[in-house]
């Protein structure tokens, strides 16, 4: 049942006992983020019940959460029944190896080997379009417009084991990435020419395609049950993180990498086509899906690492570009309307939004306006403030040589993040003046997920035959 918040007061209480019952669940280090939506779901079903029998919402809620049991039993309970969990030891104190199975090992013997044979057979996969003679180094797009197919599918399939995703599901993302596949690999884009540049559509699929996709392992991470903006919230700090360990495996990959030519060139043989051939491209899409595990295996054992990043670089982002718009007034200078200026602006748009959205995921909802709220919304303030520059400075491009599917790109992804920025703050405001609860925040963000996955879509889908494929 999708939680609603009404603004009637006796609705708004219910709302506020409801959320501070969830967070002291999610507080549980043996209960997931589904686990306590499930939870929610029942509870709320409980209050509906009663409150059809005529008792009132604060009634009908002490007498749900009654019937359901105290929180740390259920903590208890959760713990005991799923003892493959890692962090099972560190909730049932004098528990471990309740079952004679000792709860670290039972995780990660299972669900790690399930993982690196996923991440094998991306890494076999990758390398099929090689049987065709296409190399992983050729000229072209090939690679680049299909990778996303040769990663998140084994992402989906590890959630569709773990989880488990019903039949129903299972098919449906089958069918939306298969139809993705045939559509983007059928459009009549130019033959690549040696040292000639992909058609803009096509880099503009490339690069709006996975985010599309994207939202088909969102669907696969929460079992099929996508409704309710705390398992959307979920999958947000999920994609965080994930992102994070994919950078630190990199990194090490590179160091391995670059030992591996220092330790053979000083024997006088050359590695590096094994290496660019086959070690590459299988670990860039084997790491997708290790990665993956690895964000599920320390799952709530430690905090998230995404949202503590965005605490730090917060106040960070809102000194440059307060500097930068304080700046710009001074020097009466304006934005450049070169493209690489715009499209650097535009990511850091991108990555305000992003501070935002991680920010909003580690915050109690129930806690009391605090100096890091004033800070975001002058980081939210700012950007809006640069956001409508820069439309201005693409609107006067546009103005002077017409449109192009990059321009046109650019511009409904600058009003794309100013609706998402001028929400924000309104609520936000509404928040620090004491009027309002958090919350709304929280669904504007996640409701907006849509909009981003939306206008991902009409750009790798729409834009190229709208422009003659160019």
């Amino acid at each position: 049942m999708e939680p609603k918040h009404p603004e009637a007061p006796a609705g708004d209480s219910l709302e506020r006992q409801i959320d501070a019952w969830r967070a002291h669940l999610r507080r549980s280090q043996a209960i997931t983020g589904s686990d306590a939506a499930e939870l929610e779901d029942h509870l709320r079903e409980q209050i509906a019940s009663l409150g059809d029998q005529g008792l009132s919402d604060d009634e009908a809620f002490l007498v749900a959460v009654k019937r359901m049991g105290a929180v740390d039993a259920l903590t208890r309970e959760f713990a005991r029944e799923h003892s493959e969990r890692l962090w099972k030891q560190l909730v049932l104190s004098g528990d471990a190896g309740y079952g004679g199975v000792e709860p670290s090992a039972s995780y990660g013997s299972r669900k790690m080997w399930v993982a690196l044979a996923l991440a094998v057979a991306a890494a076999v996969a990758i390398k099929l379009p090689a049987l065709f003679g296409i190399g992983f180094d050729d000229e072209g797009a090939f690679y680049p417009l299909n990778i996303s197919f040769f990663t998140l599918p084994f992402i989906v399939a590890y959630f569709a084991w773990e989880r488990p995703l019903p039949s129903s599901s299972r098919l449906w993302l089958a069918a939306a990435f298969a139809l993705a596949a045939v559509v983007v690999n059928a459009f009549p884009f130019p033959p690549a020419v040696a040292d000639a540049q992909v058609a803009d559509t096509q880099l503009l699929t490339i690069l709006h395609l996975p985010m599309t996709l994207w939202l088909a392992v969102g669907v696969a991470y929460v079992g099929g049950r996508w409704r309710g903006s705390e398992r959307r919230m979920d999958f947000i700090r999920f994609t965080g993180e994930l992102f994070i360990y994919y950078v630190l495996i990199a990194l090490g990959g590179g160091v391995l990498i670059g030992l591996t030519f220092a330790l053979f060139q000083a024997i006088g043989l050359d590695v590096e086509p094994l290496v660019n051939d086959w070690v590459l491209p299988s670990g860039i899409v084997g790491a997708t899906v290790v990665a993956t595990w690895l964000v599920e295996a320390k799952q709530s054992v430690i905090e998230n690492m995404a949202p503590v990043l965005a605490r730090i670089f917060i106040p960070l982002f809102a000194l440059v570009l307060l500097a930068f718009v304080v700046t710009m007034a001074a020097t009466g200078r304006g934005i450049d309307v070169e493209r690489e200026i715009l499209i650097a602006v535009d990511l850091l748009l991108v990555v305000v939004f992003g501070l935002l959205l991680y920010s909003i995921s580690a915050r109690d909802p129930l806690a009391p306006p605090s100096v890091l709220d004033w800070i975001q919304l002058t980081l939210v303030g700012t950007a809006l403030l640069v956001d409508l520059l820069a439309l201005w400075a693409i609107g006067s491009r546009i103005s002077d040589f017409g449109f192009t599917p990059n321009r046109l790109a650019a511009l409904g992804m600058n009003v794309v993040l100013l609706v998402n920025l001028a929400g924000s703050a309104f609520l936000y405001v509404r928040f620090l003046r004491g009027g309002a609860a958090f919350s709304p925040l929280w669904e504007w963000q996640m409701t907006y997920l849509y909009v981003i996955a939306g206008w991902a879509a009409v750009v790798a889908f729409l834009f190229p035959p709208l422009f003659g494929f160019g």
